[in-house]
């Protein structure tokens, strides 16, 4: 396997490894945010549903931990636009990371092509240079479309990592609007 790897490494086009080492980063970045993101929603929509429930069983007064008690202590009398207020901030907050997934889920399989057509356009200049038959033209665009795999792989993480966090955030803001619907409710 080793040899395989050092095979492809001597092989390959310098802009290919660039775009393998790009990709390679792209995934380390995007399961690193995914990862970081998707606990640190989980608990922040733990610590919510504690709240709601709170709420719900006849409680008056929204806990200290949860999001809503900030901006209920900010202001004398509870309204909807300042409940509306800590929705679109929670929501800010909540999709921090997804800009970066969409934008890797987009572009990788094109930085991928890139490094397939690089390599490809390497494979055709040798043949040109010397007698080249289909065994060399086949083994010189396989080679090449390692790069493209290697793009749709990481842009199929990356789109799937910005769906689970997207539904996370948006079952978050959920659970928010409904403190304030529920506190609003008492006040009346």
């Amino acid at each position: 396997m080793l040899q395989t790897f050092a095979s492809f490494y001597d092989k390959s086009h310098p802009v290919t490894l660039i775009v393998l080492l790009v990709l390679s980063l792209y995934f380390i970045s995007v399961n690193w945010v995914f990862f970081y993101r998707f606990f640190s929603l989980n608990q922040w929509i733990s610590s919510e549903n504690q709240s709601l429930e709170s709420l719900l069983m006849g409680s008056h007064q929204i806990p200290d931990f949860a999001y809503l008690s900030h901006f209920a202590k900010s202001s004398s009398r509870l309204s909807t636009s300042l409940f509306d207020m800590a929705t679109y901030a929670a929501t800010k907050e909540a999709t921090k990371g997804l800009m970066f997934l969409s934008v890797v889920a987009s572009t990788t399989p094109f930085i991928g092509l890139f490094g397939t057509v690089v390599s490809i356009l390497d494979t055709f200049d040798h043949i040109g240079q010397a007698s080249g038959t289909m065994s060399v033209i086949a083994s010189g665009v396989s080679d090449a479309l390692v790069a493209t795999a290697s793009g749709i792989f990481v842009a199929i993480f990356a789109y799937t990592y910005h769906q689970i966090l997207k539904r996370r955030a948006f079952e978050l803001t959920g659970l928010i609007r409904m403190q304030g619907d529920a506190l609003l409710s008492k006040e009346v």
